[in-house]
């Protein structure tokens, strides 16, 4: 076994020191300092999605960059072979690093006082400024503000930068990750305008003509810029996701992953991870989801499951697709069969946008799941519109699962037909009454890159349905017999009870075969058996068998 295989994966873990010295499996983007240096810009912006290892890159800068660092962190790794560069500026700044990720509050003055202890934190890191015999009296009355989080809180990240400049004597680094995390939280609770306000004076102070700033770098999943929150830097450097400079440092590249799978012994799954999280351009750069990898390779080392998991997602967070879904049109739920299809779409993208722009219209949608990374680009056309696509595999399960939500509500007020037709055990009707339903679905109901995958996606869509019934109890996958049967239904209001097997073929001439497969399951399995020991009066048998939009209802 190689040293190698032996790593940890870094799940997690954003601090770079932390993962080089507790030995975590590191892939190497030091480089990115490198290329930071060499193409120069006073303000740095790159916005990336999230889990895509900003936080990550962000401390590996300040690791880099400050005075009094470990350099034996960087041992071995890319930048050391630039001995000039890092003669130069290995461990010769004094950098300001925060983030702003959970900066949140249910009201502005909360959020405040939140962003003040970050600040103060911060602040209190610097334990040499105290006693500074280069900072003059009122200068320390200044810091003791700071790290007590009291005075004006616009000018304090400002304020640290001057102070930390006098004492060593150089220009200093700022560094603010997840810059626009909150102005997200702000819009959710109801005081955006006032959060872009003091935003926009913190980011004056510490970014324009701050004499003390040798360079800063933000991060964030959108560029926010039409509330002007950038309008006094002048301009910060935007790498966006589809700018080609920095392109691969956000993210894992093809080469990486193969290295990292072989690294691990793990080669074997290298087209499954492509498959799944693969798939995002960044620039003119192939790039996988590092999160997901990570959580996937460590999947693979510590359990027995080799079935790739759905590590991005947030059910929270993706409330977008939701509404975007729900927002659409015919022309939109069109485009959205074409990407179920693993095809693009031609779209016009703004980059421009505020949080409050989001919901106001179905082309800011489109430019927001392309920024936060349910879409990603193929290429740009030459009337300037770009060609979306989901990137892979995970994500079109996200848009499955949400899409699948949407169909069940907008089908709920139809489904008393087919709960009627259960009722009184008419099989045909029954058929008639899902294939009605189908009808308004789309192709995403027919997700998975399986039969087994597939099926799983119209048994989820059935007992959905199902569960609309408020006097059904509805079982699924239920241990029956001598089997599990797919769904088990008992009507509390009639004692009834209902067994439905479900079956997916590929070819729309074998669903009737299918559906018999499906009830010569039930018969031999004896799921009937699941009722012995209830006051069911009649138990009605069903095999249903999907593919598409069409199915076929078998009563057994």
């Amino acid at each position: 076994m190689s040293i190698l295989e032996n790593k940890k994966m870094p799940v997690g873990i954003e601090d770079f020191k932390e993962v080089i010295t507790r030995d975590f499996y590191y892939v190497d983007k030091t480089g990115m300092i490198k290329e930071l240096l060499r193409d120069w810009g006073k303000v740095n912006l790159f916005t990336r999605p999230r889990r895509f290892g900003k936080s990550m890159n962000m401390s590996m800068l300040r690791r880099f960059f400050e005075i009094d660092t470990d350099k034996s962190l960087f041992d071995g790794l890319e930048i050391s072979k630039d001995t000039e560069l890092c003669e130069k500026h290995l461990g010769q700044y004094p950098v300001v690093a925060i983030s702003l990720k959970q900066v949140s509050g249910k009201s502005y003055e909360e959020a405040v006082e939140n962003l003040r202890d970050v600040i103060k934190t911060e602040a209190r890191r610097f334990s040499c400024l105290p006693e500074s015999d280069r900072l003059d009296p009122e200068d320390k009355e200044d810091l003791k503000d700071i790290r007590r989080g009291k005075g004006l809180i616009d000018s304090s990240i400002y304020h640290l930068s001057r102070l930390l400049s006098m004492h060593y004597n150089k220009k200093v680094i700022i560094l603010i990750d997840e810059y626009d995390a909150p102005l997200q939280k702000a819009y959710e609770n109801g005081y955006y305008d006032d959060m872009v306000r003091l935003i926009r004076q913190i980011f004056g102070y510490a970014f324009k003509s701050n004499q003390f700033l040798y360079f800063g770098v933000l991060t964030g999943c959108m560029r926010v810029s039409k509330e002007s929150l950038f309008s006094d830097l002048n301009n910060p450097t935007l790498y966006t996701l589809v700018d080609d400079m920095c392109d691969e440092w956000f993210g894992f590249t093809d080469q990486e992953v193969k290295q990292l799978l072989n690294d691990l012994n793990l080669g074997e799954y290298y087209d499954i991870t492509r498959d799944w999280y693969d798939g995002y351009r960044i620039g003119s750069t192939d790039i996988y989801c590092p999160w997901d990898v990570i959580n996937w390779c460590r999947q693979l080392l510590l359990s027995s499951d080799p079935e790739p998991k759905n590590y991005w997602v947030n059910v929270g967070e993706n409330n977008i697709v939701y509404r975007f879904v729900e927002m659409s049109d015919d022309n939109t739920r069109y485009d959205l069969e074409v990407l179920s299809e693993g095809a693009s779409v031609d779209k016009a993208l703004s980059f421009e946008l505020t949080y409050k722009d989001i919901y106001s219209g179905i082309d800011n949608l489109w430019s927001v799941l392309f920024t936060t990374g349910y879409l990603t680009q193929r290429g740009r056309n030459k009337d300037g519109t770009y060609r979306l696509a989901i990137p892979n595999r995970e994500i079109r399960h996200v848009f499955a699962e949400q899409i699948q939500k949407w169909f069940l509500m907008k089908i709920e007020g139809g489904l008393q037909g087919l709960y009627r037709a259960f009722d009184v055990g008419d099989a045909q009707r029954v058929e008639k009454c899902i294939n009605d339903c189908l009808k308004e679905s789309i192709s995403f109901m027919d997700g998975g890159n399986t039969d087994k995958q597939r099926e799983a996606s119209y048994h989820l869509m059935l007992v959905g349905m199902a569960q609309g019934h408020s006097g059904w109890i509805v079982k699924s996958n239920r241990e029956a017999g001598k089997g599990r049967a797919d769904i088990i239904i008992i009507n509390r209001m009639r004692n009834d009870g209902i067994v439905i097997e479900v079956k997916y073929t590929d070819n729309e001439k074998k669903m009737q075969e299918k559906a018999e497969e499906a009830c010569r399951q039930i018969k031999d399995r004896n799921y009937e058996d699941y009722f012995v020991g209830f006051r069911i009066h009649r138990v009605d048998e069903y095999g249903i068998a999907f593919s598409g939009k069409e199915c076929k209802v078998r009563k057994c």
